[in-house]
């Protein structure tokens, strides 16, 4: 049979020979179109692969070759990062760029302080302040006022029977006035009267002079108290109402009641009025 006797195409045939004109690309043979010779339809094969033909090539292979790109980038960056923070930072430093004249000080256990050679020698040295008493900074304070004094064995003495220090005086003091004189001979240290007299009171009370007495003396026709407070609880023997003489034995020195410390706190009141007890007994403590 010659071409011109080919069998005539059914209507599908046409249609789908049209729509394979329209979607081969335009590098595809014409003659694949073409039915086989001898056959009025194309065959599956012949289809088949005029369809794989017509789908587009290397898709899958590029997005394959872009992610694998992909991968290769990631795994390079996170090494970069991996050597960049485990480097010290000193490594690419030149040895004329280093801290020179540095020794160790210090170490605690794995750990080590180290501080310029600079640094040390213009460190300001300091001196510790040595822990005082609170009777030896009032002695500070008032170490301008001169609290000698002899002992004397008249009719009016000292509380003591030797010069012992006196660490605050008569006068206003921060937060009041202080009423009489503090001295300081020693904790247990026995005090006595300084002048004839009789006790007027004989207590102990927590709130001010704690353990203390005082006595009512007539000296020249002139009322005059004097009193001994803070002594130890239980150390005095007077009574109120007992006839003291000059010397006799009144308690222990202590720190009952508001004390920084044991000491005697001595006054002296003329006519119910406080004065400075240690210019009084200047004046009076006589032989």
């Amino acid at each position: 049979m010659s071409l011109g006797d080919q069998p005539a195409l059914t209507r599908r045939e046409l249609r789908e020979r049209e729509q394979l004109r329209n979607e081969r690309p335009s590098s595809l043979p014409k003659r694949s179109l073409i039915a086989p010779k001898g056959r009025g339809r194309m065959s599956r094969s012949t289809r088949r692969a005029v369809s794989k033909s017509l789908q587009p090539t290397g898709g899958p292979r590029r997005r394959s070759i872009a992610s694998r790109l992909i991968s290769v980038v990631a795994l390079l960056f996170a090494g970069t990062l991996v050597v960049a923070v485990s480097v010290p930072s000193n490594l690419f430093m030149s040895s004329s760029s280093a801290v020179a004249d540095v020794a160790p000080v210090a170490a605690v256990g794995s750990q080590s302080l180290k501080v310029s050679a600079d640094a040390k020698d213009d460190a300001p040295v300091r001196d510790i302040p040595e822990a005082i008493s609170y009777a030896q900074a009032l002695a500070l304070k008032y170490a301008g006022v001169d609290y000698s004094y002899a002992v004397t064995t008249g009719a009016v003495r000292w509380p003591f029977p030797y010069a012992v220090p006196i660490t605050d005086g008569f006068g206003p003091r921060d937060g009041g006035f202080h009423k009489g004189v503090d001295f300081v001979p020693g904790a247990g240290t026995p005090i006595y009267a300084i002048a004839d007299g009789v006790a007027t009171t004989a207590t102990f009370d927590n709130s001010g002079y704690g353990q203390h007495v005082v006595l009512q003396h007539n000296l020249g026709g002139v009322d005059v108290e004097s009193l001994y407070g803070h002594m130890i609880e239980g150390s005095s023997p007077i009574v109120v109402g007992q006839q003291v003489k000059v010397g006799d034995f009144l308690g222990l020195v202590g720190d009952t009641g508001i004390a920084y410390g044991a000491h005697l706190h001595f006054e002296i009141h003329i006519d119910k009025v406080p004065v400075d007890p240690f210019a009084w007994l200047q004046a009076n403590a006589v032989n």
